[in-house]
């Protein structure tokens, strides 16, 4: 039966309207800080694409399908039109992930050599795409020549970690071990004994730390950093996360990073609740945060059909983050299960998914494959699997047997097949971007919270000076009759009635007028008749 329903909703979303993408009805603006405006997309190099045929993807791969993810040519409409990267650890490291590092000024040569790298990074900018690098300052790996030494008692390095003599005893914030054995005492290591906290306390590791940075912002010329487990830096005692100190470390370090390059950028992550993450946007310890407890309003509206989480996340982020301040949103990372496994493998819902991330506040962040739907359950390796392709063999990722297999549906959910068919999850994603990148108004504009009396119905006003953007998505699998909208006075800059522009919505669709009184409400606006299952309208609304 689950089987029949699942081909059953892939029957529906074929049968769904042509969407029609109509340019812009104005000059667009950009904001002062690049970053702000842009679309990231996020890479685990090892599985994106091997050029060389070894099994293990590469940076010559990601750049001979940089086109697929930005031509250049804003008037093409094959590319995905993101316009930043940001690649996983690409450092010297034992492991397949790569986040316990050896060599903090080198590339982990099973990528290629740092000419390779700095050959994307040029190829990249031409096409107007920045990259960002995963910056893991929180720890090293416990084969790093400094942890190493610092083990062996070297007076140099020993307080370049943080050792004990006696183990504390105490558990780590998940009550994981965090405190190891070695022949020389105990050392602390809250994500895993293979991986040893640095020691911030000493003013040493924070220049070498510092000097790393320098290097790839000055000497190789990236565009930024993503801080891994940002919250970990310093801890206090027994407070090991979101520590004053952890604070104002990361406040020093992005200060830092903008004195070397002033348009450079420095994500975090803080998995933590909104009350955690704020301080770091609001006190200017990082230029953008991912807002995790955002992403799960995401995927659960998605997933239930239900606006109100969506729109309750919404709300709390307005008003956890002062004005000005730039949050990163996301579905899933590389820790979680993939959106798609977690919509259990609905295209409508992962649709909606992807009119709600793209339509929000905030920088969003896409992870590799999400286009396309790729699945990924637990463990880590499955989520982090090959990118799907081609139906040929390997997924077209590899001519030899990949580092990890690919998903076995790959023949049917792949690139080559998404690009065939216009009502693809790839080319919806493809149209909002589009649209994303056109319009001020979805990147940077205000969220208005709009009223549409039905849950499955998510409705919001995106105002910037020049435009309102007003966004319906139907989260659900069955057609929704017209909802009447209600704007609260005083929320929407609109006055009078506007004229309205469809961005998106069905081929030959049309939105009715709408009139707005002299305080900015309106109430029983009905925009359209019927909202298809899985349907995105954007709606243009000038003066």
């Amino acid at each position: 039966m689950r089987a029949l329903s699942r081909w059953l909703l892939v029957f529906l979303a074929f049968l769904l309207p042509a969407c029609q993408i109509f340019p812009p009805a104005w000059t667009d603006v950009k904001s002062e800080v690049w970053h702000q405006d842009a679309v990231f997309y996020q890479i685990f190099v090892r599985s994106f694409y091997d050029s060389n045929g070894d099994g293990i993807g590469d940076f010559n791969g990601i750049t001979a399908k940089l086109d697929y993810l930005n031509d250049g040519n804003p008037k093409t409409t094959t590319d995905l039109g993101v316009t930043g990267i940001w690649l996983m650890p690409i450092f010297p490291s034992p492991s397949y992930h790569g986040y316990d590092v050896t060599d903090y000024q080198a590339v982990n040569p099973q990528y290629g050599t740092l000419d390779d790298f700095k050959n994307l990074l040029a190829e990249a900018h031409r096409r107007g795409i920045k990259i960002i690098i995963d910056f893991v300052a929180n720890h090293t790996s416990s084969r790093h020549p400094w942890f190493e030494a610092s083990a062996s008692g070297d007076p140099q390095y020993r307080d370049w970690y943080i050792w004990s003599t006696d183990n504390p005893g105490y558990q780590g914030p998940w009550g994981q071990a965090v405190w190891h054995g070695s022949g020389n005492g105990f050392y602390y290591g809250v994500f895993d004994a293979k991986m040893p906290d640095l020691n911030y306390q000493n003013p040493a590791v924070t220049q070498a730390i510092y000097a790393a940075a320098d290097f790839w912002l000055n000497e190789v010329g990236v565009d930024g950093f993503r801080m891994d487990g940002a919250k970990h830096i310093l801890e206090e005692g027994q407070t090991q996360e979101n520590t004053p100190a952890t604070l104002a470390w990361l406040k020093d370090f992005t200060a830092h990073v903008h004195q070397q390059k002033a348009d450079a950028v420095v994500v975090g992550e803080v998995w933590s609740g909104l009350d955690a993450i704020a301080p770091y946007l609001n006190e200017g310890a990082l230029d953008l945060a991912f807002n995790f407890p955002l992403a799960d309003n995401l995927v659960k509206s998605a997933s239930s059909s239900s606006s109100f989480q969506t729109a309750a996340g919404l709300s709390a982020s307005q008003r956890a983050f002062q004005p000005g301040k730039t949050y990163a949103t996301f579905l899933t990372n590389h820790d979680m299960p993939r959106v798609m496994t977690q919509l259990g493998e609905d295209p409508l819902k992962a649709r909606a998914a992807a009119a709600l991330l793209l339509t929000a506040p905030g920088v969003p962040f896409i992870y590799y494959g999400e286009e396309i739907g790729m699945r990924g359950p637990k463990p880590d390796e499955k989520i982090r699997r090959p990118m799907q392709w081609s139906a040929a063999d390997n997924a077209g990722f590899s001519t030899a047997r990949p580092w990890w297999l690919p998903d076995e549906n790959y023949p049917q959910v792949n690139v080559e097949a998404m690009n065939q068919d216009p009502q693809s999850l790839l080319n919806h994603y493809r149209a909002l971007l589009a649209i994303r990148n056109q319009h001020y108004a979805l990147r940077t504009g205000q969220y208005i919270e709009v009223s549409s009396g039905n849950s499955a119905v998510f409705a919001a006003l995106r105002a910037a000076e020049k435009e309102t953007i007003l966004v319906l998505v139907n989260l659900g699998n069955q057609p929704v009759a017209g909802q009447d909208l209600t704007l609260s006075w005083n929320s929407s800059p609109l006055r009078g009635s506007p004229k309205s522009t469809v961005l998106m919505g069905p081929a030959g669709g049309k939105i009715s007028p709408l009139t707005v009184d002299e305080k900015g409400g309106s109430k029983e606006y009905r925009p359209v008749a019927e909202l298809a299952p899985g349907e995105t309208w954007i709606v243009q609304l000038r003066p």
